[in-house]
């Protein structure tokens, strides 16, 4: 019995010191160098047996990493300071490369976005970099993809994520802002003044033919005002009207000399109406002048006080 057990222990020393067992996990690949040389078979997740002192096992991560870029500062095309930063979104394709090609891939690929990150901003205006940052993007994308290719790694998405400008860029693209708000409004109000004389031409046109809707158009504003519960209503006198008073006016004379009197005292001369050339008829009393009425009434007044 004490034999037994000492051979089983003998033997699975011998197995432990021929063969090492080690685990990878399921978002990792293993790489095997055998004697310093690298085996063509990638270790799949699981267990997986090595030769003591012979082989050495490399894991290599294949989730994707997110890297963020450190701010870089940089000076554009249009010659502004400005200072911008992003994040980068990559994974491991081929382990093999990723771990033969470089020596560190996490900071190869840090410093190829930070160099391509300045690139950028160089060749970009500000207006790109504040407003076309998709097509940006796409272009730093590129070149980061363009080395990492080589090293086993694809680059999935980069993103510029903020663009920090000095303050005086602020200020000054306010006041622009500012202006062109301004120019809007300016060119909303002219074309709206634009559009509302052709509307008064159109109807002025119309009137014109119709003066019947110039008269319908002035008792419409009529109404309109008198709905607001003013005290004072000024009301505007067509000319048409004016004109029509006077032409009554200037044909009542004429209508009064044609009448003949159709009887006179006998000690009284015949009177004859007169005939005036103002266009307005005479307010004076019909029969007896103005002066013989007040000589009248003098008379009456001076015989009634005497006693």
């Amino acid at each position: 019995m004490i034999t037994n057990i000492v051979i089983a222990l003998i033997i699975m020393l011998t197995v432990g010191l021929v063969v090492s067992v080690r685990v990878v996990n399921q978002v990792e690949r293993g790489v095997v160098f055998r004697f310093g040389k690298a085996q063509r078979e990638i270790r799949p997740p699981g267990l997986t047996f090595l030769i003591p002192v012979v082989d050495r096992m490399k894991k290599v991560n294949i989730q994707i990493v997110t890297m963020p870029v450190p701010t870089q500062e940089g000076i554009t095309r249009d010659n502004v300071s400005v200072e911008v930063d992003a994040v980068a979104y990559f994974r491991v394709e081929e382990p093999m490369r990723a771990a033969i090609a470089v020596q560190n891939y996490l900071f190869a690929i840090e410093q190829v976005a930070q160099t391509s990150l300045r690139s950028i901003i160089g060749k970009s205006d500000l207006d790109d970099l504040l407003s076309n940052r998709e097509e940006l993007n796409k272009g730093l994308a590129l070149m980061i993809d363009s080395p990492a290719l080589g090293w086993g790694i694809h680059i999935d998405r980069v993103e510029i994520k903020d663009v920090h400008l000095p303050e005086g860029m602020k200020r000054s693209i306010a006041r622009q802002a500012e202006a062109e708000r301004e120019r809007r409004a300016r060119v909303i109000t002219a074309d709206g003044e634009f559009q509302a004389a052709q509307r008064l031409a159109d109807a002025s046109a119309i009137m014109n033919q119709a003066p019947g809707a110039l008269q319908l158009r002035l008792l419409q504003t009529m109404v309109e005002v008198a709905a607001e519960k003013t005290s004072t209503l000024v009301m505007p006198v067509p000319v048409e009207l004016l004109r029509f008073f006077e032409r009554s006016a200037n044909s009542a004379p004429v209508a009064q000399d044609t009448e003949q009197p159709t009887g006179s005292s006998e000690g009284e001369p015949e009177r004859q109406p007169a005939v005036t050339s103002s266009a307005t008829p005479e307010l004076g009393p019909s029969g007896r002048s103005f002066e013989r009425a007040a000589a009248e009434s003098a008379t009456e007044n001076g015989a009634s006080r005497t006693p």
